[in-house]
């Protein structure tokens, strides 16, 4: 649920978008996600990061719109299995749920606004149902961009000596 997320201590962090050779070599910029497909494409969308309490019950509620190039990082403390609602969120969204290790293992395509269904991190019979990440996006972002199962992020949450696409 929205309102039970533990997520590490901080701030919502507003972070600016900085697309370009860096985010193409493999380094990390802490406002921005790097998302590669299993073919190869890349998808860089600018990041806020949840990171207290207030922030992560929060999340992306009362918001009007979401650029699409834009979207919001969760980082639990510790690889858990995760559920999210879309109480008073009032816009579709697309909810990215990955590993410890980066690797998407299972998306929410267009969750509806105001819905309180729990939205699980994990498909039914996933052997491994505990998340590290979840990244919001505006709904219908993941078909558009080709982000499936198997799409690594690269960030530098993601613990660097077992990424999947460790930073540079």
């Amino acid at each position: 649920m929205r309102g039970a997320r533990r997520i590490v201590a901080g701030a919502l962090l507003p972070l600016a978008l900085s697309a370009g050779a860096a985010a193409a070599q493999g380094s990390c910029d802490p406002g921005q996600v790097v998302l590669t497909t299993p073919s190869g494409s890349h998808a860089v969308f600018s990041v806020e990061i949840a990171a207290d309490p207030a922030a992560r019950a929060r999340g992306l509620m009362g918001r009007r719109q979401l650029l699409r190039s834009h979207g919001m990082l969760f980082v639990y403390e510790a690889p858990q299995p995760a559920g999210f609602w879309m109480k008073d969120t009032l816009i579709p969204l697309d909810m990215l749920f990955f590993d410890e290790k980066g690797v998407l293992r299972h998306v929410h395509p267009q969750a509806q606004p105001h819905d309180l269904t729990i939205i699980p991190g994990a498909a039914p019979g996933d052997p491994d149902p505990k998340r590290l990440l979840v990244l919001e996006l505006a709904g219908g972002e993941a078909a558009r961009r080709g982000l499936v199962p198997g799409t690594t992020l690269r960030h530098p949450v993601v613990p660097q000596a077992t990424a999947a696409a460790p930073c540079d």
